[in-house]
C-alpha cells in the first residue's frame, strides 16, 4: 500500500473510533428496524426515532425519508433490509461538499476563523497552521481575539508548536489594528495563508458584527486580492446546540464552511448532516481527537463509512 493510502487508512481509522458512539446507536437501531417484515408507517417512524436520535436533525431526516419513500416507490421495494444502502447514499449524497471546497489552499488566503469561545477554535487554527505548513505552505497567524483573557497566549503557545511565525498586540487592542499589522506582514513575507483568530461574543451580536465588519473592510481596502474564507468552528458534543449557534453566527458573517470539533466519543455525530440540511453550509474539517492530524478535512464517503458501517474488517474501498 502507498503511503498516501496507508496514511488515509489512518485518518479513516481514527474518524471511524470517534464516531463509535454515534455509529453504535445508529447500528442498534438499523438491527432492529431492517428486520421488519414489510415496509409500512411503522418502519419509517422507527427509523425517524434513530436519525433524530442520532442527531441528525428532523428538517434533514424528513428529506431524507422523503427521498427513501420516493425511491422505494420508483423501485418497487419490499423488503426492509433493501431500503439500508438507498438511505445510506442519500445521506452521503447530502454531504458532498463540492470540488472547490479547499480552493483557498492553492492562493494567497486570509481565512477568518470564528466561534464561541470553548468550542476549540484556537486549537483548530493551531492544527489547520501545522498542516498547512507541513504541506508547504508559508502560514502566518493573527491574533485579533483580543478581549478573552489569555487568547493571544494560546495562539502564540500554539503557533510555536506548529513552528508559525504570529502578529499580536496585547490584550484589549483593536482587533482591526491587529489584523491590519497582520495583512501587511503577510504580504511583506510572501505569506500563502494567513490565519486569523476572532472574538467570539455572540452574546452580543451588535459588537461582533462591527467588529467583523471593521476587520473585513480592512482586508477589503489592503489586500483585495487575497482569496478570502470565513470558517465557524463548532463543538460537535453539543449536537443542536451547535446548530443554533451557526444560525446565529449566520446573521452576523458570512459562513464559507464549518469546522466540527470533539466528535470523538460522541452520540451526536448526526449533526454534521443536520447542519448541511438546514443551513447549507458545508462541513470542511471535523476532530476527532487531541493530535494536530486528528484535524481532518471532512470527505463525504469516509464520514457515511464511519458512521454507517459496523464491521471493523469491511474492506476499504477506492473513496478512501
Amino acid at each position: 500500500m502507498s503511503e498516501g493510502k496507508e496514511k488515509k487508512r489512518g485518518l479513516f481509522a481514527r474518524l471511524r473510533a470517534g464516531l463509535a458512539k454515534t455509529r453504535n446507536s445508529i447500528a442498534n437501531g438499523f438491527a432492529s428496524v431492517f428486520s421488519h417484515s414489510q415496509i409500512d408507517d411503522d418502519f419509517y417512524d422507527e427509523l425517524e426515532e434513530i436519525l433524530i436520535e442520532g442527531d441528525i436533525g428532523v428538517r434533514a431526516t424528513d428529506e431524507i425519508l422523503e427521498e427513501l419513500r420516493d425511491q422505494v416507490k420508483e423501485q418497487h421495494i419490499c423488503e426492509p433490509e433493501e431500503c439500508r444502502q438507498i438511505l445510506i447514499d442519500t445521506i452521503r449524497n447530502r454531504m458532498d461538499i463540492g470540488e472547490n471546497a479547499y480552493d483557498f489552499e492553492d492562493k494567497k488566503s486570509v481565512l477568518l476563523i470564528i466561534g464561541v469561545n470553548g468550542v476549540g477554535k484556537t486549537t483548530s487554527i493551531g492544527k489547520l497552521a501545522a498542516q498547512f505548513k507541513e504541506d508547504g505552505k508559508k502560514v502566518l497567524l493573527a491574533a485579533a481575539d483580543t478581549f478573552r483573557a489569555g487568547a493571544i497566549e494560546q495562539l502564540e503557545e500554539w503557533a510555536d508548536r506548529a513552528g508559525v511565525p504570529i502578529i499580536a498586540q496585547k490584550e484589549g487592542s483593536d482587533p482591526a489594528a491587529v489584523i491590519f499589522d497582520a495583512v501587511s506582514a503577510a504580504k511583506a513575507r510572501d505569506t500563502d495563508i494567513l490565519i486569523c483568530d476572532t472574538a467570539g461574543r455572540l452574546h452580543n451580536k451588535k459588537n461582533l458584527m462591527d467588529e467583523l465588519r471593521k476587520i473585513d473592510r480592512v482586508i477589503s481596502r489592503e489586500y483585495p486580492d487575497a482569496y478570502r474564507e470565513t470558517l465557524l468552528v463548532l463543538d460537535g458534543t453539543t449536537g443542536q446546540n451547535a446548530l443554533s449557534q451557526a444560525k446565529e453566527f449566520r446573521d452576523v458573517a458570512s459562513i464559507d464552511g464549518i469546522i466540527l470539533t470533539k466528535m470523538d466519543g460522541t452520540a451526536k455525530g448526526g449533526i454534521a448532516v443536520a447542519i448541511q440540511a438546514e443551513l447549507g453550509i458545508p462541513v470542511k474539517y471535523i476532530g476527532v481527537g487531541e493530535q494536530i492530524d486528528d484535524l481532518q478535512k471532512f470527505d463525504a464517503d469516509s464520514y457515511v463509512k464511519a458512521l454507517f458501517t459496523v464491521s471493523e474488517d469491511e474492506p476499504e474501498t477506492d473513496a478512501l
